[in-house]
């Protein structure tokens, strides 16, 4: 009950004592909640009038796939260092990221592939934005600056996520964000990202732009891959970078919202016809009230759909694709 005590050196150094009691956050599981946590919290309250920490945060146990707790009695144990050998650090962390406080966590070897893919897939991401260009250019192309406000909302929502420590939500927060940047801004940006000129510039700015806050969102999980790109292009260390402000500029979320799903609508009319990606769409038809945000992708969808031709109808009720392959 006076561990907070003795950590801060009490009685033997006063200076740090003052500095760090009370503290900010105590975690532990919720099996002591009725025995070390109260007797802490009645003893510094008695002896010193003053509670040890701010907030308590407490985890779950792990368990094994019968939902069952684990122990060395019981032989259902994981040994760690059979799985930091074989997934990776990363990926071990990336499991642990997703058990949320308060609730026991069953230990699961598919998050731990969906963590190494995530960390192999930050990796192949970053060799592609870094080979391009520089990033001495002005964002200034409406799908580029779609992109840069969603990055700061998502910004925005994980950021409150860690202040509430609630560390999955944030997780899940940027790795969504992350998927689609991969899934859909890439590739409907790639061709333009190959070529020269001011329209190229912007996207080879934004690009670098959201892998820079990127790193740094995903250092807290994935603190190993995230070190490795951060040296190939920044001098020190991502752990110890300013945490990424939410800015989220002139752009709108929409405009790479409703081109996201337009592409997604040509990738299924190639996969259902059994046909390459790169397969010749003849004529793209987007009607609806969005056409104007499309109409802000529409050079973009062209190249990453291979469309020919492409039309715009503003009279229907919603969103609609119709796609005439060759």
């Amino acid at each position: 009950s006076l561990t907070p005590q003795i950590a801060g050196r009490w009685e033997t150094d006063d200076d740090l004592y003052r500095r760090v009691y009370p503290y900010d956050l105590r975690p532990q599981a919720h099996e002591i909640i009725r025995t070390w946590l109260f007797s802490t919290v009645v003893r510094s309250h008695l002896e010193f009038d003053a509670l040890p920490w701010s907030d308590v945060a407490i985890s779950g146990w792990i368990l094994d796939p019968d939902r069952k707790k684990m122990s060395k009695s019981k032989g259902n144990v994981v040994t760690p260092l059979d799985l930091l050998e074989q997934h990776g650090s990363d990926a071990v962390r990336y499991w642990a990221a997703n058990g949320r406080y308060g609730v026991d966590t069953t230990f699961d070897v598919g998050q731990l592939k969906i963590g190494r893919r995530l960390a192999i897939k930050i990796l192949n991401a970053s060799k592609f934005v870094l080979g391009l260009a520089g990033s001495e250019g002005e964002v200034t192309e409406p799908i580029d600056l779609s992109m840069l406000a969603a990055l700061a909302d998502m910004t925005r929502e994980a950021t409150q996520a860690f202040e509430s420590y609630d560390h999955t939500r944030a997780l899940e927060a940027t790795e969504r964000f992350f998927w689609a940047f991969c899934d859909d801004y890439l590739e409907l940006v790639k061709a333009r990202a190959y070529e020269s000129g001011p329209a190229a510039a912007s996207a080879h700015a934004a690009l670098r732009q959201a892998l820079d806050a990127l790193l740094r969102l995903f250092a807290p999980v994935l603190p190993f891959v995230t070190e490795e790109v951060w040296s190939w292009w920044h001098e020190g260390s991502v752990h110890r970078a300013a945490w990424p402000a939410p800015e989220r500029g002139t752009g709108d979320p929409a405009v790479l919202a409703v081109a996201s799903e337009v592409l997604r609508q040509v990738r299924k009319a190639k996969s259902e016809a059994k046909l390459s990606m790169r397969a010749e769409v003849s004529r793209l038809t987007v009607s609806g009230p969005e056409v104007d945000l499309v109409r802000q992708a529409q050079d973009d969808l062209c190249a990453a759909g291979n469309v020919e031709e492409f039309v715009l109808h503003g009279d229907a009720p919603a969103l609609t694709v119709e796609v005439d392959l060759v």
